[in-house]
């Protein structure tokens, strides 16, 4: 039996891939199937006993590349994208197997067959190149931001960003300045977009930026409220399960 973890945050996609799993490998027990960072994290860190990880890039909460920050993983693991080809190239160069969505199950299978046939030495290296995929992983990150503001289109730096805020359907940033203006897109287009070493998705209304936390405070049920150097519009959360992942990007992301 071949215990399988699948990182997907698309329901569709997870059922796909389970059903191909059962076609290809008919051993295959799935036993994991992880939608965000958040539980990716929680999960991995308990201790995993798996012989592999299908991995989405893109999830709700970030960019999977977080997971990696957070907890180490010895899983081989295939990564799922549909990233353009410039990026692809990056995964060949560095020698990182990947299924470009939509696969079938010829290409799941090569995959797979790739795997089989790495050795110890091999995977210890495959671990090695994936590092060197998150530390890059930055790389084209979102700088500036066109934004709207009254009859004006107005750039808007990121590292001048002290957060992002969701409500009632309408997101916003907010600068270090105070000043608040309207954002054409959803909290989970940007963590996609934003440099993970400068912003952290707190929770399911915010994002904030490493320069605007002033201090953190310990709240009810082992989890975290933070306070910025200006006021937000409502109590930033950080859960009991993101607080390992929060301390440790607050540790390794670097001061302005």
């Amino acid at each position: 039996m071949r215990k399988v973890v699948i990182v997907e945050d698309e329901t569709a996609a997870a059922v796909n891939l389970r059903a191909m799993l059962s076609n290809v490998m008919p051993d295959a027990e799935v036993i994991a199937v992880l939608e965000s960072v958040e539980e990716s994290v929680e999960f991995f860190s308990r201790g995993v006993d798996a012989d592999v990880v299908f991995m989405d890039i893109h999830l709700a909460d970030g960019e999977s590349f977080r997971i990696f920050r957070s907890v180490d993983i010895n899983i081989p693991i295939i990564f799922t994208t549909a990233y353009d080809e410039y990026a692809i190239e990056a995964f060949k160069v560095n020698s990182i197997d990947y299924l470009l969505k939509p696969f079938k199950e010829d290409d799941l299978q090569r995959a797979l067959d790739k795997l089989q046939r790495l050795t110890a030495v091999e995977r210890s290296t495959e671990r090695e190149r994936i590092g060197k995929m998150v530390e890059e992983s930055d790389d084209g990150a979102l700088r500036t931001m066109l934004v709207r503001y009254k009859d004006k289109i107005i750039p808007v730096d990121m590292e001048n960003v002290a957060f992002f805020y969701t409500f009632a359907e309408r997101v916003t940033l907010t600068t270090l300045d105070g000043v608040t203006y309207p954002v054409d897109k959803s909290l989970e287009a940007l963590s996609q977009q934003l440099s993970s070493e400068r912003f952290f998705r707190a929770n399911r209304q915010f994002i904030v930026s490493r320069r605007a936390v002033k201090d953190i405070a310990v709240w009810f049920g082992s989890r975290l409220a933070l306070n910025l150097t200006i006021e937000a519009p409502e109590r930033i959360i950080i859960s009991k399960a993101r607080v390992p992942e929060f301390k440790q990007w607050l540790q390794s992301v670097h001061r302005d």
